[in-house]
């Protein structure tokens, strides 16, 4: 998997680290089990600190999506309970559809993005 990180952003680098780890997960580029790089070595591979990637890896063991292991490191552990996933994911869409709704966007349009978001990521699957 490849991350790429923006520099120029105003999101945080271990934010981008995290979505970027997560996008992985959900498009199947990594599965269950999978070992991610060590700290040291993705730090160098992306040019970041080291503490970015462990406060990175941090965040995603405790949202469930990484373990730690002594011996094979951070592995991806999809442990996350699916109320937890679908209460995050309802308050995060929250803010989105009331934006929406701001700008005139109908109910029909935000079903078919949806759709069209979910569609793509089975795709994949």
């Amino acid at each position: 998997m490849i991350l790429k990180i923006d520099f120029n952003s105003e999101e945080a680098l271990y934010v981008q680290l995290c979505n970027q780890i997560i996008m992985g997960i959900a498009t199947e580029m990594l599965h269950e089990g999978d070992s991610l790089p060590s700290v040291r070595q993705l730090a160098d591979e992306i040019g970041i600190n080291m503490h970015t990637v462990n406060k990175a890896y941090a965040v995603l063991r405790q949202e469930g999506f990484l373990r730690l292991d002594r011996r094979r490191g951070a592995v991806v552990a999809l442990d996350m309970d699916k109320l937890r996933a679908l209460n995050e994911m309802k308050q995060n869409l929250a803010l989105i559809i009331a934006r929406g709704i701001c700008k005139d966007v109908t109910r029909s349009e935000v079903h078919a993005l949806v759709d069209q978001i979910y569609d793509e990521f089975c795709g994949r699957l």
